[in-house]
C-alpha cells in the first residue's frame, strides 16, 4: 500500500517542546502525531454515527409517536449504576 503525507504543522515551540515530553521509549514525534490524528479520526467518526443515531431515533419516535419519558430512562439507568456499584462492590470485596 502506498502511503500518503499530511501537511506540515507549525506549533509554536511551547506545544513541540510538550510533545517531545510526552514521547515514550522508542516512540517518534511522527510516531505520536499520527496515533494522535488515528485516534481524533476515530472519535469524529464515532461522534458523527453517534449523532446519525439519535437523530434517526428522534425522527423514528415523532414519525411513530412514541416517546420515553426522561423519568423512565433515568430510573433504569439509576438501576443499572446500582447494579455495576454492587458488583464492584463485591468485586473488592474478594481481593
Amino acid at each position: 500500500m502506498k502511503t500518503a503525507t499530511l501537511p506540515a504543522l507549525r506549533v509554536e515551540p511551547k506545544l513541540r517542546a510538550a510533545a517531545e515530553r510526552a514521547l515514550r521509549q522508542g516512540e517518534t514525534l511522527s510516531g505520536l502525531m499520527e496515533a494522535a490524528l488515528t485516534s481524533y479520526v476515530s472519535h469524529r467518526e464515532a461522534d458523527r454515527d453517534f449523532l446519525a443515531r439519535g437523530l434517526r431515533s428522534a425522527k423514528d419516535a415523532r414519525e411513530q409517536n412514541q416517546y420515553i419519558s426522561a423519568e423512565s430512562v433515568i430510573g433504569k439507568l439509576e438501576k443499572r449504576l446500582a447494579a455495576a456499584k454492587k458488583k464492584a462492590g463485591r468485586s473488592m470485596a474478594g481481593r
